[in-house]
């Protein structure tokens, strides 16, 4: 966390009278606002249960109205004042009262009423505000992937065993989807597919093939760019980065490596049996735009004064395998070079000495395929014995597609309802931080073979690389003050 004698940002500075672009109203942080006059509202299932959504734009956006079905949203928060034109509009179905606005979150984290926190923020602000939400007393959703770098999920990991807090990360193919996915668990769990098990990871190479410069603007009036950078190096302002594909830049992401990795790699290591720890041994490669050695340089901060260009910077054309204790493996393809019979391209191929299995998120029909497919399909006594056990994976519960109920007039979502139902009980979510942190640290401990261009040996005890100090580097990056996190 960061101190708030030494942070820049000032009370004064952070409070600021917000103009909601479109409703004609000025709002202070500071005031309480005007409730606004609207339509026929959802039922709330929870009234009681106040919400503070950190990022409410776009995915930030979504999660917040996810979590505003289950409780009364009493506060947001973004570093840019634009936003909240948009999300007040949105918000208009769901409740009477307007939320008070804050620039600086953690001025929102000392209200009383406030017991759960949605966080939609780029990914290198989670792990701090993740731990000051949980410090404060709140439960937490995170949007996915939860940290950076390894050493914050570290960090995040310690601070949820320290609270006792409730923190639910946002990686949904655990709960939706029909429960394919679960499915998928089920049936490699339950030896359908054999002893010895591989699970293929098809993922995007990139978001955009082409590397381009980007031009450098001046920042719109609405948006503390400072802010947004916070403990990463403040860098010249361009939408590109602040709004659009900031996961394509080094400094703030690892591209799609960590944001599809993060949903199917978690579904592999949990597949796989090896959810609760990490792999040995990693050999990946990859292609990074503007030159491995550079970019590595940049990684580590070592280049400040020679910058890399403003342009995407994340691996592209990538593959990874990743060997566990248990002799399981997990293959990462970043190539497109998934097997022509298996429909869609981004996916998890889990495969034994049995058959195999295939699973997407591609197209409506929610439906594995695979050769064992059919086999199982046909099976009434088999496909009982997996609704079973996805049961006993959902940690006892009964997921909302399974048992879809309407509520007032809500359709729950099995991932939001899974968490507000945790908040409640104090029962660990499907989706804990502990697995999730697991699955990320994989994805991150590909990337930095890639970025080492070698095989590395990794301690899944001690979370460490085995006799490569050049790699430990890798595990955290440096902050910019007065912005830290605590840390081993």
């Amino acid at each position: 966390m960061y101190s708030k004698k030494s942070n820049s940002l000032s009370r004064r500075n952070a409070i600021k009278t917000i103009g909601l672009l479109g409703s004609g109203m000025f709002i202070s942080p500071t005031l309480s606002a005007t409730p606004m006059q609207t339509g026929k509202k959802r039922k709330s299932l929870n009234k009681e249960l106040g919400v503070l959504s950190i990022g409410v734009r776009k995915r930030g956006l979504a999660v917040a109205m996810g979590a505003s079905n289950y409780g009364k949203m009493v506060a947001c928060c973004d570093v840019d004042t634009a936003v909240f034109g948009a999300f007040q509009k949105k918000l208009a179905s769901y409740q009477d009262s307007v939320p008070v606005y804050y620039i600086d979150y953690r001025q929102a984290l000392e209200r009383k009423d406030v017991d759960i926190v949605t966080i939609g923020t780029p990914d290198h602000w989670h792990a701090l505000m993740i731990i000051d939400a949980i410090e404060a007393g709140k439960d937490v959703y995170v949007e996915k992937p939860m940290t950076l770098t390894i050493d914050e999920g570290i960090a995040v990991c310690e601070a949820v065993k320290r609270t006792g807090r409730v923190v639910q990360v946002g990686t949904q193919q655990r709960s939706e989807y029909k429960g394919i996915f679960l499915k998928a668990v089920a049936i490699a769990q339950l030896g359908i597919l054999g002893n010895k098990l591989t699970a293929s990871v098809y993922i995007p190479s990139s978001y955009r093939g082409a590397t381009e410069v980007f031009p450098v603007t001046e920042a719109p009036d609405s948006l503390l760019w400072d802010q947004w950078c916070g403990p990463v190096q403040k860098f010249p302002y361009t939408a590109e980065r602040a709004h659009a594909q900031w996961r394509l830049w080094v400094e703030t992401g690892h591209g799609p490596l960590t944001d599809w990795g993060a949903h199917h790699i978690d579904i592999a290591q949990w597949a796989l049996g090896v959810d609760q720890t990490g792999p040995v041994k990693i050999r990946g490669n990859g292609t990074f735009p503007l030159g491995r050695e550079k970019t590595l340089a940049a990684i580590l901060g070592q280049n400040t004064d020679s910058p890399l260009p403003n342009s995407f910077s994340t691996v592209m054309d990538y593959s990874a395998e990743l060997t566990f204790k248990n002799g399981n493996v997990i293959k990462i393809d970043g190539k497109r070079n998934r097997p022509d019979n298996l429909p869609g391209q981004n996916g998890l191929l889990l495969e034994g000495e049995n058959g195999n299995i295939w699973v997407s998120r591609e197209g409506r029909a929610f439906e594995f395929e695979g050769n064992l497919a059919d086999e199982i399909n046909n099976n009434k006594v088999l496909k009982q014995q997996i609704d079973d056990k996805v049961i006993e994976l959902y940690k006892g519960r009964v997921p909302a597609w399974m048992d879809a109920e309407l509520i007032g007039d809500i359709v729950p979502t099995a991932h939001m309802e899974n968490f507000v139902n945790s908040v409640k009980d104090r029962a660990d979510p499907i989706s804990d931080v502990f697995t999730h942190h697991r699955a990320n640290s994989s994805a991150i401990l590909a990337h930095s073979s890639m970025i080492l261009n070698r095989t590395l040996e990794w301690n899944p005890e001690k979370q460490k690389f085995v006799g490569d100090n050049e790699a430990n580097k890798l595990l955290s990056r440096e902050y910019r003050a007065p912005y830290s996190i605590k840390s081993r």
